[in-house]
């Protein structure tokens, strides 16, 4: 409906009349199309309300920083590791005792 508004000689409102649609219901979907709205109609793609789409992205950001936190705590956890498979390997160095200064 959309675009034989657009067709020469068309109005939105002999669209409107022709498709028993409200002329300001024709007047959304155009802006929309303008818009890029309907595009996901075009592509048959499944469309989702806005706020939804925004809550599927603030999930998205807060599990890459707790993945961004595991990746960190595991980097970690190997260094640790590293220290303490290359001090097993040295010999240790045992320091003096202190002296007892009363005898």
């Amino acid at each position: 409906m959309v675009d034989e508004t657009r067709e020469a000689g068309a109005t939105v409102s002999i669209v409107a009349r022709r498709r028993d649609v409200s002329p300001n219901q024709l007047f959304t979907w155009r802006r929309l199309a303008e818009q890029g709205a309907l595009a996901a109609t075009q592509a048959e793609e499944e469309v989702v309300p806005a706020s939804a789409f925004r809550a599927q992205q603030d999930m998205i950001r807060e599990l890459q920083r707790l993945l961004g936190k595991k990746t960190l705590e595991t980097e970690i956890s190997k260094e640790a590791l590293e220290v303490a498979t290359d001090s097993k390997k040295r010999p240790l160095r045992l320091l003096p005792l202190p002296r007892d200064s009363s005898r």
